[in-house]
């Protein structure tokens, strides 16, 4: 039981709740605040006067040094020396954070059109939804993740259009170029979309020739994007191809259960009443098949989310901002089949430094890989330039973990709800709020331990500010997991990681250890300094990012 439960559990004895208790802004009203107002209305009374009744009738915790009361609060004051038993008895047990869930869960992420190298926008999809399958596999949960690829939509046709009128085998590196460029001709040249529309009928009425086309230029994209996702340590469990639903009998059979729901249009082609839910679109529609009959990905789509939730109870989907009014329209036609549909974790843009929106269709991108290669080529310039004599193999191996951390720490450290404006110099930042910065304290944190020594602990001491500071935050550590669980936000966990590397620096500027005479002070800063080393490791962990021994 953490403290927080303690304290309920005592307000509880006096029929009082504290759903509203709060950290305040300021340490020197406490680590807790709880404002009277929301009581005093309950009770019929002045806040002061609850505040008060508090202050006589409460039995605190023994979690809790003291409580005051300032006005029309209480503020409470946790006990370091009892919050640093607990800790380091607790870290003791395997698995200090760890949930106990035990649930499957499925995560979809990442699902990049088939159809380029991937830019950084859209490499925020796969950061975020890596991480939180990391976080939801430390939490207990048996996450399955799985990666839906859109083999035959009218991208990968634009790109077998333009595969056959160059006439050459086409590599992964050439279909950026061959994208924009066809994309271009397609604007000035209304034939060309006729020829793709032909292209997808003749897909989809199963000619071998084309089938084989589509599969070889959404093979060679995929593969080429995956190359480069698990160069950063980003892995999936499953592909499923949109391509496996083009025939399927499960899409008359969802058609047949809309019923009367599902109206021709002017077009001709199958629509779906979505009136009575709340959409942000002036047509509450979703379009499911073409005039010929044919199906949309909306209907493959919806074919496939149905199978994905028949495999787990929980399920979550990682998507862009731009896609959560379609989510909107898919989540209603799921339930007027009678499904509910997946948890939706939703992110906003990467912004170019004008404020413009990355499009692969247009050109206006930054590639993932040039991310990789200038993060790559900055950290090793920075690494040389402090370890001018660190032997080769070394350096490599340090830039390239440097580099890595650096990339995906940018990203997952900005709250998903925000716009990202993508600036190198920001991006790429070494000192601050940066993978670095807490990379070095954990091989700070090393070097500590190796140079302090050895000290039996018998009585906790803690005397300086800066380490019950740090006390108190390593104690927050299962309860940043489990709130990055339940929001599904690895922000929260990112700048928990940012704040804890800043107590630590203040604990090592402010607290010697080695050469401490008290035995009870030293074994407990040394006690603390293993812990931090752990917590820290494993907040980066989770994060997807690996620890240097030396920097």
């Amino acid at each position: 039981m953490n403290e927080v439960s303690e304290l309920k559990k005592a307000f509880k004895k006096i029929k009082m709740d504290i759903s509203n208790l709060e950290v305040p802004s300021s340490e020197s009203y406490g680590d807790y605040s709880l404002p009277c107002f929301d009581l005093a209305r309950q009770l019929k009374k002045q806040p002061e006067d609850v505040a008060r009744y508090i202050f006589e009738h409460l039995n605190l915790p023994k979690s809790f040094l003291k409580m005051e009361v300032v006005g029309n609060y209480i503020n409470l004051f946790v006990n370091p020396e009892v919050l640093a038993e607990r800790l380091f008895k607790e870290f003791k047990k395997r698995g200090f954070g760890r949930g106990k869930v035990n649930e499957k869960v499925i995560v979809e992420h990442t699902s990049i059109n088939p159809n380029a190298s991937p830019h950084v926008g859209r490499a925020r999809n796969a950061l975020i939804g890596d991480s939180l399958c990391r976080v939801l596999k430390f939490y207990g949960y048996k996450v399955e993740t799985h990666y839906f690829v859109n083999d035959i939509g009218k991208q990968i046709a634009m790109l077998v259009l333009a595969a056959k009128k160059s006439g050459k085998k086409v590599s992964f590196d050439e279909l950026l170029d061959m994208y924009i460029r066809i994309n271009a001709e397609m604007i000035t040249n209304a034939s060309l979309e006729r020829k793709v529309f032909e292209l997808l009928e003749k897909l989809e009425n199963g000619d071998k020739e084309t089938v084989a086309l589509f599969k070889k230029i959404s093979g060679t994209a995929v593969k080429g994007q995956i190359s480069i996702l698990k160069h950063l340590g980003i892995n999936y469990d499953y592909f499923d191809y949109e391509s496996q639903y083009i025939k399927s009998k499960k899409l008359g059979e969802i058609l047949k259960k809309l019923g009367k729901k599902v109206f021709k249009d002017e077009e001709g082609r199958s629509v779906l009443n979505l009136a009575g839910y709340d959409l942000p679109v002036k047509s509450p529609v979703l379009v499911l098949t073409r005039a010929n009959g044919t199906s949309l990905y909306s209907l493959r789509d919806l074919a496939y989310t149905i199978d994905k939730m028949k495999l787990a109870k929980k399920n979550i989907i990682v998507l862009g901002e731009e896609q959560k009014t379609y989510f909107k329209q898919l989540s209603a036609a799921l339930d007027i089949l009678g499904y509910k549909s997946p948890e939706l974790v939703s992110y906003s843009y990467v912004l170019l430094s004008g404020g413009e929106k990355m499009s692969t269709r247009q050109g206006n991108i930054v590639l993932l890989t040039d991310f990789i290669k200038e993060a790559r080529e900055r950290c090793e310039a920075e690494v040389i330039k402090r370890y001018p004599e660190m032997e080769r193999e070394k350096l490599d191996a340090l830039a390239e973990i440097i580099s890595h951390g650096a990339i995906k720490y940018s990203i997952l450290r900005v709250n998903p709800d925000k716009n990202i404006i993508f600036d190198w110099n920001d991006a790429l930042n070494f000192e601050g709020n940066s993978a670095p910065y807490l990379q070095y304290t954990y091989v700070r944190a090393l070097k500590l331990l190796k140079n302090s020594g050895n000290a039996r602990l018998k009585t906790i001491v803690l005397n300086e500010d800066s380490e019950k500071k740090l006390v108190k935050l390593l104690a927050k550590f299962p309860e940043v997991v489990k709130e990055s669980v339940y929001n599904y936000k690895v922000s929260n966990l990112a700048n928990y990681g940012y704040d804890l590397a800043g107590c630590f620096n203040e604990f090592y500027e402010n607290c010697n250890v080695s050469k401490t005479e008290d035995e009870n002070l030293k074994a407990t800063r040394i006690k603390t300094v293993e812990v931090y080393k752990k917590v820290i490791k494993r907040v980066l962990s989770l994060l997807g990012i690996e620890v240097p021994n030396y920097m």
